[in-house]
């Protein structure tokens, strides 16, 4: 340590202020213990609220507006052709994220949660260097990593500010509506973002290296979504792949390989959402005994816990779905822990939920997987048409699924495609993580007429009491 240099001592020192680390700096100071949380921006939020699940959720509030107003046609009352102020939909998104982030200091200041500004830097397994910030060293008793993940990169993009070739934290800055995009990637960051700018006027295309989209789900509840995109979408290009990328002044000049017609093709942008890197490079962690794997991400048990003794892991940097719910609860786990409190990673369904029009959401075991590790499951769907609330919603297009045990009737697996499947979706972890019974669920009373409705309804199928439904003949 040099002299002059600032240092300090805490009992807790989280590393990274996103979902991961604010949800583990906020429950380990709610147990008593001494917390600093240091990050390179001055308020706590990271890529989800600056750059990730509230913009693009902001963003997908006013498509969704939209989408409405082209409903509400065929129901009587026109509101004509949407006017687009982009500076005012900026400015919107900015004081919906500034708000949250504001909040969020409040909290920390509240909790006597110290706040950090600056880039930490492993120096042993007890002490961090802190670049660009007035405290020079930090040592801890207990470290929660939380560094959360960045973009991929591809074809050796370098994504800089005003470049026409974008990653998903470029394409919500909205620097402008371009006439032709081409989205690359075929998971839910592609598919909302391809929503948001097809909405607002872009003629918008997708390529994917694979047959399918949105791997993890169900081929069936993603049935009423593809249609909707296919009348959205310019078009959607299957096993395709993307050869050459060449950005020039106006344009992005790209070769395409595969499943499509024109193997040349220029658009104005092109947006990359091919995937997500750990942060786990650069932080020092070789002077640790931290262990990653071979993609980056942090080693952890069901604690949180790394290969060292003093530090934890939460969040992207330590791999599995890249969410920022699980995020949540592996940061007050890690916190526990480091309390003495007894507590463990063993959730059962983390549900996924894809903000499109219809949304797509599920949880548990799916079909597939339940399919390819030979489980005794029968599987029973009830669509929205013969939902009262759908119909009134005029969004008759949706599903609701469930995924029960042969021989126990004990729920695995829920599935929603539909309106509001944000929160439909939460009956289904319930359900799941409590292990009820199908009877469970179907002798609930649910709310007529509301779309949990169908909830309850494809229960009762199980039981052969459906009301909205012919009850199958030799079900019991």
């Amino acid at each position: 340590m040099v002299m002059g240099e600032l240092a300090q001592e805490t009992q807790v020192l989280v590393i990274g202020s996103g979902p991961g680390g604010y949800a583990a700096a906020f429950r380990a100071a709610d147990l008593g213990l001494e917390v600093a949380m240091v990050d390179v921006s001055p308020r706590p939020g990271g890529e989800c609220l600056y750059r990730g699940c509230i913009p693009s959720k902001t963003l997908l509030s006013l498509t969704e507006i939209i989408h409405d107003a082209e409903r509400s046609e065929r129901m009587g009352v026109g509101f004509g052709k949407p006017a687009v102020d982009l500076d005012k939909v900026r400015s919107w998104k900015e004081e919906v994220v500034d708000k949250l982030a504001e909040g969020l200091v409040t909290l920390s200041r509240k909790r006597n949660v110290e706040l950090i500004k600056g880039r930490a830097e492993f120096e042993s397994s007890d002490t961090v260097r802190i670049h660009d910030s007035e405290i020079s060293h930090i040592k801890f008793r207990h470290a929660i990593l939380a560094t959360g993940s960045r973009p991929t990169p591809f074809l050796e993009s370098r994504f800089e500010k005003g470049s026409r070739i974008m990653d998903s934290a470029g394409a919500l800055d909205l620097e402008d509506v371009p006439e032709s995009l081409l989205i690359v990637g075929g998971g839910y960051i592609a598919l909302e973002m391809g929503t948001v700018y097809a909405s607002l006027g872009s003629r918008v295309e997708l390529a994917v290296r694979g047959d399918r989209l949105l791997r993890g789900a169900d081929p069936d509840l993603f049935v009423p979504l593809f249609r909707r995109i296919n009348e959205l979408f310019e078009g959607v290009h299957l096993n395709t792949r993307i050869k050459s990328m060449a950005e020039k002044a106006d344009r992005v000049e790209v070769t395409l390989e595969g499943e499509v017609e024109k193997t040349q093709q220029v658009f104005d942008r092109v947006l990359i959402a091919t995937g997500r890197t750990p942060n786990s490079e650069g932080i020092g962690l070789d002077k640790t005994n931290v262990k990653v794997n071979e993609k980056g991400f942090v080693i952890v048990d069901e604690q949180q816990r790394t290969s060292d003794e003093k530090i934890f892991a939460v969040g992207d940097v330590a791999g599995g779905q890249l969410l920022a719910h699980k995020a949540f609860r592996e940061g007050k786990v890690a916190a526990e822990v480091i309390a003495g409190e007894p507590s463990a990673f063993d959730v059962r369904a983390i549900p996924a939920v894809v903000y499109t029009d219809p949304q797509v959401a599920w949880c548990g075991l799916t079909e597939e997987e339940a399919e390819a590790k030979g489980l005794p499951v029968r599987v029973e769907r009830y669509p929205w048409k013969f939902s009262s609330r759908a119909t009134t919603m005029g969004a008759g297009e949706g599903m609701t699924k469930m995924i029960v045990d042969s021989g126990t009737q004990r729920v695995l697996g829920f599935g929603v495609v539909g309106r509001h499947a944000e929160g439909l979706i939460s009956e289904g972890v319930l359900a799941v993580e409590m292990g009820a019974l199908a009877e469970d669920v179907g002798l609930s009373v649910h709310p007529h007429p509301t779309l949990s409705e169908t909830v309850g309804e494809v229960a009762e199928i199980f039981l052969g009491s459906v009301t909205h439904l012919l009850p199958k003949k030799g079900k019991e």
